[in-house]
């Protein structure tokens, strides 16, 4: 079960029992899993019904939740194991025989909106591949992955197209924050290369001071920014955006990514497309 599944419920449970008839998300969340009294639940969003090939009437159900949490309000992902057949819902769903936990591997398969020409970032549109990233400039494996897949597909763009979404892990990295929206003004210039700098910037990720940020993203990269730009509605419209693709495609990490819509359980496979 997740974190935030445990800070719903208050408890851990295996299984919670379904209404017979139709299953309805929404009042499920309400009545059996969000159990805490100082958490309203604004709006239950579904976003993908994912069949579990071999696992019976098991059906995985992926949403999102806009939570009220005291004052402050929070957009969160989560997945439910349903089996409506046996009256069943369950927040994990673990195979027997190899001790996985099915949550960790399932993904729905991303649709042709993820294809958005705003987000490509290298590659042609026509090439016969595409690859999706989810990724933080802070985030130590998305440091070293990130920047190489961006020249392998530079390399490669007649075979494979890069499509890149930004997803700041703001609790890990709260510096990420200012950084996504640096690098969401870049690209909106076209200045990709510039953009994947920051993923060479050598700065406190605790760093929330945007004047601090921008003077090293001046010193180290000679990039500079004006933080009005930061500001614009149409920057902070698309990182909330991406975020929420992210959410949608049950991105619980950095970095993620999908080859030809479908999840990448090996982040290297991409190279095979390569040869």
């Amino acid at each position: 079960m997740s974190l935030m599944s445990k800070l719903l419920t208050g408890a851990i449970a295996t299984s919670l029992l379904v209404a017979a008839g139709e299953f309805n998300l929404e009042n499920f969340v309400k009545t059996k899993l969000v159990r805490n009294p100082k958490i309203k639940v604004l709006k239950v969003i579904p976003t993908a019904t994912i069949p579990l090939k071999g696992r019976g009437e098991w059906k995985a159900v992926a949403f999102t939740m806009d939570l009220a949490i005291g004052s402050k309000k929070r957009s969160v992902p989560e997945i439910l194991f349903v089996n409506e057949k046996q009256n069943l819902a369950a927040m994990d769903l673990l195979d027997l025989k190899t001790g996985v936990d099915l949550r960790r591997t399932v993904h729905p398969e991303l649709g042709k909106s993820y294809y958005d020409p705003a987000h490509l970032i290298a590659g042609k549109a026509d090439a016969p591949h595409k690859l999706v990233v989810f990724s933080d400039p802070q985030c130590p494996f998305c440091m070293e992955f990130t920047p190489k897949l961006y020249q392998d597909v530079k390399a490669h763009s007649d075979k494979v197209a890069l499509y890149y979404y930004h997803f700041p892990l703001e609790r890990l990295h709260p510096v990420s924050k200012t950084l996504v929206r640096v690098m969401e003004v870049l690209q909106k210039q076209g200045k990709i290369d510039e953009a994947m700098k920051l993923y060479t910037l050598k700065i406190d990720s605790r760093t929330t001071d945007r004047k601090k940020i921008l003077d090293a993203l001046k010193k180290q990269l000679g990039i500079t920014i004006d933080p009005a730009e930061l500001d614009k509605p149409e920057i902070e419209k698309a990182v909330k955006s991406d975020i929420e693709k992210g959410h949608s495609a049950l991105v619980q990490g950095t970095p993620t990514l999908f080859i030809d819509g479908k999840f990448a359980h090996r982040r290297s496979a991409y190279k095979d497309l390569l040869k």
